[in-house]
């Protein structure tokens, strides 16, 4: 069966009320945190696969995101990269979609009218999308998680943070407008998207996936709470702490991170408990030199890009 571009495995599945949680790369997935976290979710759940791109090749430059080569009892394969979809119960009255999208070289508007297409033969209730992005925030605190629905802060959600984001215009992704044409279908558009150490920039960032997980398991209470730990990442940042008290430059650098983000946090504290509107930003002000040693570590437009999502707010 075919929906737009994709082709969908038979017998296809009848999914109730479905939600989409989606990851992009390379886009908004610093430290390949949402990709990461869903496919540690379709292991938990264990996620069966829906289909795929039917010619990825239209979409996507293969000298740019390379097919990869693997054996299977000494039988050369290739895997060609392509937009992943996979479902399984959510066990109450939804289940899920998993989409695994890439962010698309040619024919972007067909692509994504193709995805649109996907939401409306399934009926899909919700469309969430996990992502991560650089910010100047210290490996030493919780990392920080921004949760939308709809343009507007989610409240009372463990492990997010519910201040109003920041406003951004710049550079973006073209995918965002999956978000817009889902909102016009009547789809709930959600975004959860955590802040990493710019000065990190790890190629698998486990405790950023982590964070993630910690917020999707508030979300959906019937996931098993372990899933927002990681070990692996504990460990990580437990090394990188090594090293930054390695070098007095970036030990002093992190200590004033450490004293803005309290700063943050404690300014949106006694504003939601005065129930005040914000009379200023609280995100975080850094002095030229930090921001110039920030810029010389980062250097790609994701890690710069201070925000991100199909409103540029999440």
């Amino acid at each position: 069966m075919h929906i737009g571009a994709f082709e969908i495995r038979e017998p296809v599945p009848e999914l109730r009320k479905p939600h989409v949680i989606a990851s992009l790369r390379p886009w908004v997935d610093a430290g390949s945190v949402g990709s990461m976290a869903l496919s540690r979710l379709e292991r938990q759940l264990m996620a069966q696969d829906l289909g795929n791109l039917a010619t990825p090749g239209r979409y996507f430059d293969f000298t740019r995101y390379r097919p990869m080569t693997y054996y299977v009892e000494e039988q050369r394969r290739m895997s060609i990269p392509n937009t992943i979809l996979r479902y399984a119960s959510g066990g109450r009255d939804f289940d899920f979609i998993f989409l695994h999208m890439l962010e698309p070289h040619a024919f972007a508007e067909e692509y994504i009218e193709s995805i649109t297409e996907l939401f409306k033969q399934f009926k899909v209730r919700r469309y969430c999308r996990l992502g991560g992005m650089y910010d100047a925030v210290p490996h030493t605190r919780p990392l920080l998680v921004m949760a939308t629905a709809n343009g507007e802060p989610i409240k009372g959600i463990r492990g997010a943070n519910a201040s109003r984001p920041r406003s951004y215009q710049g550079p973006t992704s073209i995918m965002n407008m999956v978000g817009d044409q889902v909102t016009a279908l009547g789809v709930e558009n959600m975004s959860v998207m955590v802040r990493l150490p710019q000065y990190v920039q790890l190629e698998e960032d486990r405790n950023g996936s982590a964070r993630l997980l910690n917020v999707l398991c508030d979300v959906y209470d019937f996931l098993p709470p372990d899933l927002g730990v990681s070990q692996r990442g504990i460990r990580q940042y437990e090394r990188v702490t090594a090293e930054v008290e390695r070098n007095p430059g970036v030990l002093a650098l992190v200590q004033r991170l450490e004293s803005d983000y309290d700063a943050r946090l404690e300014t949106i504290a006694q504003e939601e408990a005065d129930q005040r509107p914000k009379t200023s930003d609280p995100t975080l002000s850094l002095a030229p030199s930090i921001e110039e040693f920030l810029r010389s570590i980062g250097g790609d437009a994701q890690a710069s890009e201070p925000e991100n999502s199909e409103n540029e707010e999440s």
